[in-house]
């Protein structure tokens, strides 16, 4: 893990985005290098700062008392994680460990809420973060209900694959291992293998040996619709 503090910024009104804010005056940030399968932090400790992926990505996990995990989020660039603690939650309540090489800036809680307070373009980005999450769990709540473990698995890989956002490719590929594909659907490793073959065969994605996933994502929205 390598870390490194960066000097504050100058912003100009019209560069308005998550990240120049971030990089503002007046807000004082760390960057964290994690490498793959690195843990960022555990379920159960303090909860002190608000987390943005600025590279890479991160699973958020969440252990339970028999030892069970579960994955309940994937995020990427542009993404924040570990927000409850602006909520007054004392600790972590899941684990987050990068996917794959990451750079993750960390803000102290006490600076996020005022620049929270002091820039209200930031606030409504926030929010509207806050509000796409929370509109995912419930989604991600139906869909273990009541869809089938593959068309679980199919809304997934589309939605690692960011299907839907404004100019996503048609094509991505995503490093991710069956295991861990198994932990979000709620089913086993065999399961899962059973279904990429069968998405592979028909044409939705390419993948073989140690070759990360390639999605092809209009035809496997189409697939997942029939």
């Amino acid at each position: 893990m390598r870390q490194t503090t960066t000097p504050r910024d100058d912003l100009t009104a019209h560069d308005f985005n998550a990240q120049a804010f971030l990089d503002s005056a007046g807000l004082a940030k760390t960057i964290v290098q994690y490498g793959r399968d690195e843990v960022i932090f555990t379920q159960g400790d303090t909860s002190e700062h608000v987390l943005y992926v600025q590279s890479g990505g991160v699973k958020l996990s969440v252990l339970s008392k028999t030892g069970k995990e579960a994955v309940v989020a994937m995020l990427g660039p542009g993404d924040f994680f570990g927000e409850g603690c602006l909520a007054g939650q004392p600790v972590r309540m899941g684990s987050a460990t990068a996917m794959t090489p990451s750079a993750i800036l960390r803000v102290e809680k006490a600076q996020m809420v005022r620049l929270l307070h002091r820039q209200h373009e930031m606030s409504d980005r926030f929010i509207a973060h806050m509000l796409t999450r929370n509109i995912r769990i419930e989604e991600d709540l139906i869909d273990q209900l009541f869809n089938s473990s593959e068309k679980r698995l199919a809304r997934t890989l589309l939605l690692l694959a960011k299907h839907g956002m404004p100019s996503a490719p048609d094509h991505i590929v995503v490093r991710i291992s069956q295991a861990t594909l198994a932990e979000m659907i709620g089913t086993t490793r065999s399961r899962v293998n059973a279904f990429l073959n069968k998405f592979k065969k028909l044409g939705c994605l390419e993948y073989g040996g140690q070759r990360p996933l390639t999605i092809k994502t209009a035809a496997l929205a189409l697939m997942l619709r029939e």
